[in-house]
């Protein structure tokens, strides 16, 4: 497993975790096993960069699919934001609620940022494609939104 200070390395097993849905259902990432994940984390719901990524992989629900791939969003809101951001913007997919950033943490994006000279913790946007056998195939760190699910259509 990897630690704060070792980074996460595709070829390596994804690490599991265990949280809420929008719904309050648990969500294991071994539910999956066996499909493609494009686990996908960002800072916060309904703000214009994360809007414009998650309604690229909405839109793109067809290619996805095409290729067995489920996609996972994750950000540290809670479910209640989660559900309005998804009913919002027509969402066909699960957010994960990581309110605690344990999962954020597990996978090495959960950083010191800046903000107008504001020093906080927060996601950085990543993204991980977890192949069927469970194995990083392609990880995607300070995602650019532009042409991001392009990238990732392209890693699967």
């Amino acid at each position: 497993m990897a630690t704060a200070t070792e980074e996460l390395q595709e070829g390596a097993a994804a690490p599991d975790f265990s949280v809420k849905d929008q719904d309050g259902k648990t969500v294991r990432l071994s539910d999956f096993k066996g499909r493609q994940i494009v686990l996908y984390f960002y800072p916060k719901d309904d703000t214009p960069g994360c809007t414009k990524e998650s309604c690229g992989f909405r839109d793109n629900e067809k290619r996805l699919q095409a290729v067995g791939a489920q996609v996972l969003g994750v950000s540290l809101d809670g479910p209640e934001s989660h559900r309005k951001f998804i009913k919002k913007f027509s969402l066909n997919f699960p957010l994960l609620s990581d309110e605690d950033a344990k999962v954020s943490k597990l996978y090495g994006v959960y950083k010191k940022k800046a903000m107008f000279a504001n020093i906080f913790m927060g996601i950085e946007r990543s993204t991980f494609v977890i192949g069927a056998d469970g194995k990083l195939k392609k990880i995607f760190r300070k995602v650019k939104v532009d042409g991001h699910t392009e990238e990732v259509l392209a890693a699967l």
